[in-house]
């Protein structure tokens, strides 16, 4: 890939466009009705979806669902939440949101309920990954632009103030063209097919946002040594759906002269430590972790051997380049804060949120590439022809 043209948005902004619905941003004014989907016990409510709400003075917590009675009055208490519902599309009937959570993580209730909510008129915080197989995908989108609603989806990383330093750099040329991309799963005892598709969405996720899209897809998958075959496939946990491989390898061809690679492998030592994405380019490499304020580093060496030229590393902070992170205490209801005040400005704005569902498929679309190229034993192309599991195929 040649070196392109970054747009730099701030995290923070709420500008409304004249003609758009009127700013709720101001002492006073009408906030936005937001609703919390959770499931106690099959997902509960993700990484803090349903909190991230409190304290913002452009919303009100309305009403919760869950079909679990104790999760469900743990959750109105904690959200100060005036109704609670058994029965989701029962609470959207009755409250009309404006803007849900669908917080659960296990993903066989996403394509449910987010067509429950397009079917309201609801935007959606979603968490990640976006849903099973790319039908369902497909068909939470067509709902979604039916009625010109908003889906941000759980991708932190691409938020942090610090991955936009670090986007200005690369635009700037710090790094040269892009050559390679590596990402690796946490590959913890999840390595494997669990790991790519439940932590592999933010690996994906942050190729893209370097890299574009991805073209082609050449991948393997095995299983205590030998490449999978049908009688390997099982259910996922958390309802990922079917699942398959303790180690996958796969390498993905973007635009230019940019490729990337994918590794996961089950109970190697040290390997959350390894869980992130590294970028080489002409002239340095850039390395960074995921989560709401990752920690990025990047070193102007073309040998791409700092050891040997001693070509000193910087950080990439939130405060710029080569400045130590002034967020003394980062978590994830930081993350969460940034693509809810996001997603408020891109309903107010008639715009995408900076992680949209659009980012969310496409994500989910390498992850599942990579079963397909197995499947077929050849590379595929981008977008997938097949929209099913290739694993149920």
């Amino acid at each position: 890939m040649r070196r392109r043209d970054f747009i730099t948005a701030s995290a923070f902004a709420l500008a409304t466009l004249p003609g758009s619905r009127r700013s709720v941003a101001g002492p006073g004014a009408a906030k936005y009705r937001v609703a919390i989907i959770g499931r106690t016990g099959q997902g509960n409510y993700g990484h803090g979806l349903d909190v991230v709400w409190n304290g913002l003075d452009q919303v009100e917590v309305v009403a919760v669902a869950d079909p679990d009675p104790e999760g469900c009055a743990a959750a109105a208490r904690r959200l100060r939440a005036p109704a609670s519902y058994s029965d989701y599309r029962r609470m959207l009937e009755m409250e009309r949101p404006q803007i849900v959570s669908v917080a659960p993580r296990w993903l066989d209730c996403h394509r449910d309920m987010v067509l429950a909510c397009a079917e309201t008129g609801c935007h959606v915080f979603l968490e990640k990954p976006m849903c099973q197989t790319l039908e369902q995908a497909d068909e939470m989108i067509a709902a979604l632009e039916k009625r010109n609603l908003k889906l941000a989806i759980a991708h932190q990383t691409r938020y942090g103030p610090a991955l936009a330093h670090a986007q200005k750099m690369i635009a700037d040329g710090s790094l040269g063209d892009i050559l390679e991309l590596r990402g690796r799963g946490k590959e913890d005892r999840r390595g494997g097919g669990e790991d790519l598709m439940v932590l592999g969405t933010h690996v994906m996720d942050l190729m893209r946002f370097v890299a574009g899209n991805a073209q082609w897809c050449f991948a393997q998958v095995r299983s205590d040594g030998h490449a999978v075959t049908r009688d390997d496939v099982r259910d996922g946990a958390e309802g990922i759906g079917p699942l398959a491989g303790d180690e996958i390898h796969a390498m993905y061809g973007f635009d230019g002269m940019t490729t990337g690679y994918f590794s996961t492998h089950r109970a190697r030592q040290g390997a959350s430590a390894r869980y992130g994405l590294q970028v080489y380019g002409s002239r340095g490499i850039l390395t960074m972790t995921t989560g709401a304020v990752p920690e990025i580093w990047y070193v102007e060496d073309p040998s791409w051997q700092p050891g040997r030229s001693k070509a000193p590393w910087k950080r990439i902070s939130s405060d710029g380049v080569d400045k130590p992170e002034p967020l003394s205490d980062p978590n994830q209801a930081y993350g969460n804060r940034l693509i809810a005040l996001d997603l408020i400005r891109a309903i107010e704005t008639d715009t995408q949120p900076k992680g949209s569902m659009y980012d969310g498929r496409a994500a989910l679309e390498m992850i599942l590439a990579v079963y397909e190229s197995h499947r077929l034993k050849a590379p595929v192309r981008l977008p997938l022809e097949n929209r099913r599991h290739p694993l149920s195929m």
